[in-house]
């Protein structure tokens, strides 16, 4: 499988949308694919949770169900590819969410990814009754979903002996359009997460800083030369908080708020925010520390012309960068 399609993603967290009613919303995200692909975003991406998650908004604020929200997207867009950002492994017999995704890659016409992690929040598995197994047995959970997806996608009967989730002989039909399906696994964990994207995955989505993101890619690095494997093989991306605007001082008075809710030493981790250049400044220097991309969310999704503007700024700072 070539490196996950990705440099440019756009990630809707929120579906409390301005001015807008639960009726509504399909028409609004679809206005916001819309815009986001036409705007050079080759990727678009919802959480896979059922509360809201803090740092978002209160836990009664509105969740769509991921994966079927990926099906509606794949109605209304043509060219992006389509993933959870995360998908956790305690939700899904596994099995039954690589059947998931690849109806999703079938009906979109190839444009499916499949996204794993951990998963972490502990208290809406608590709400709907979900088992919430320590650490360890959540990444064994994870390794066992990573082997049996690649099976589901690849083998004609799919067959698989884990330590939590097993498959026998199990029909995946039809197949990808691709053949496959690009994995990409989220999380920042040095000694498991980013061993495993070495051994199974296309892609890997961490978090942090221009430092901490030069660190990571060279702990990835080192775990690929492990297994060996060619890193390049691996399409490397970060999480951020993205606000452009007109002018530096327009953005920093748009991310105040932000600053005062996030802590000062994890500001830098989190958001990107500028004029046009500045950003393109920015997304250089992750650019440099060994990222192929970003996949971003933005406090202002719900508008269309800060969709268009931050993609547009993507696409001409990967253009000036050579990448």
């Amino acid at each position: 499988m070539p490196p996950a399609p990705i440099r440019a993603g756009l990630q809707i967290p929120s579906f409390n949308l301005p001015g807008v009613e639960p009726a509504g919303l399909l028409n609004a995200l679809t206005a916001i694919a819309t815009t986001a692909e036409a705007a050079g975003f080759d990727s678009l991406y919802v959480m896979d949770h059922l509360h809201q998650i803090r740092g978002v908004g209160p836990e009664s604020d509105w969740m769509l169900e991921g994966n079927t929200t990926l099906g509606a997207l794949a109605a209304v867009t043509h060219t992006a590819h389509l993933g959870l950002m995360v998908g956790a492994v305690t939700y899904r017999n596994p099995a039954l969410h690589a059947k998931i995704t690849t109806t999703i890659d079938v009906l979109s016409g190839g444009r499916a990814i499949h996204s794993l992690g951990a998963a972490w929040f502990e208290g809406e598995h608590l709400a709907y009754g979900y088992p919430f197994p320590p650490l360890r047995e959540r990444f064994e959970m994870l390794e066992d979903a990573l082997n049996i997806a690649r099976a589901m996608f690849t083998q004609e009967r799919a067959t698989y002996q884990g330590k939590h989730h097993s498959v026998n002989e199990a029909y995946n039909n039809p197949k990808p359009i691709r053949g496959d399906v690009p994995i990409l696994v989220g999380g920042s964990g040095e000694r498991k997460t980013l061993r495993m994207v070495a051994e199974y995955a296309d892609a890997s989505n961490i978090f942090g800083d221009v430092a901490t993101v030069r660190h990571l890619v060279e702990v990835l690095e080192g775990h690929c030369a492990d297994v060996g494997r060619d890193p390049a093989q691996i399409t490397k991306t970060k999480l951020a908080t993205l606000v452009v605007a007109d002018t530096h001082e327009e953005a920093q008075e748009k991310i105040a708020p932000m600053r005062e809710q996030i802590p000062a030493d994890r500001f830098d981790a989190l958001v990107i925010a500028g004029d046009r250049d500045g950003v393109g400044e920015q997304v250089a220097a992750f650019l440099d520390a060994g990222l192929d991309g970003l996949i971003v969310n933005m406090p202002e999704v719900h508008d269309l012309q800060a969709v268009a503007l931050a993609g547009e700024t993507l696409q001409a700072a990967y253009t000036s960068s050579g990448a």
